[in-house]
């Protein structure tokens, strides 16, 4: 919508979805919160720290190439990326997660190989990351969904404000100020349709909506592709 709807540029889009994106997290954390206690995220605080390990330095990396990459080539990068949160969204509520019940020595290094792969794809997308980090943090470390949830929150908050602080050394930020009143308007919407999305979960059937929104991404996706 940031392109097509309303022109702006890859990165100014990319950078606006990070700022509208950090904030739901940081609303959405503290409800999360009174959902999962404390104790319950607490208790795998571990899961958190070595998926850190591997997404702060993606989310790092992912902005350095995101500010590096010609145009034309960010526009279909984004685009490659959106099929794979198209597929990640459609696995993740149509199939039932198990486990890989990797021993120690073999769960560690993939967390922050995986940590490091999500943190390159919130980075350069503008996302939380949140549909890539739940199905990971069940499938490596078998946590709950409704654990996961939160836990990916918690793994989201810091991993974007590191790539916002990488943005913020090339200047990308000014598309910030150039827009304040577009971003405080997005955000206040973003902020909005977090709280009814919250209300309606349940409303309209996963069978009906998953698709929908998978079909959407991936629409967006094939436009990207041609946008030169």
């Amino acid at each position: 919508m940031l392109i097509g709807l309303f022109g702006f540029a890859a990165l100014s889009a990319v950078i606006l979805n990070k700022a509208m994106s950090l904030v739901v997290v940081l609303v959405a954390l503290p409800a999360r919160l009174a959902a999962v206690s404390i104790s319950e995220v607490g208790a795998h605080w571990h899961v958190a720290v070595n998926l850190l390990a591997g997404s702060l330095l993606g989310a790092w990396a992912g902005a350095t190439w995101a500010v590096r990459m010609r145009s034309v080539t960010l526009y279909k990068v984004l685009a490659a990326l959106m099929v794979l949160m198209a597929v990640a969204l459609m696995v993740t509520h149509s199939a039932s997660l198990g486990t890989l019940a990797l021993p120690l020595w073999a769960q560690v290094p993939c967390g922050v190989v995986a940590g490091f792969g999500i943190g390159v794809v919130a980075a350069i997308m503008g996302v939380a990351g949140g549909e890539l980090l739940i199905p990971t943090i069940v499938l490596l470390f078998a946590v709950d969904i409704k654990t996961a949830g939160s836990l990916s929150l918690l793994v989201s908050l810091p991993t974007m404000l590191v790539a916002f602080a990488r943005y913020s050394r090339d200047g990308s930020f000014a598309v910030l100020g150039a827009n304040l009143r577009f971003t405080l308007v997005m955000i206040t919407g973003s902020i909005a349709g977090a709280v009814l999305g919250g209300l309606l979960l349940g409303v309209f059937p996963d069978v009906v909506l998953i698709p929908v929104l998978a079909a959407v991404l991936l629409v967006s996706a094939v436009k990207l592709a041609r946008h030169d």
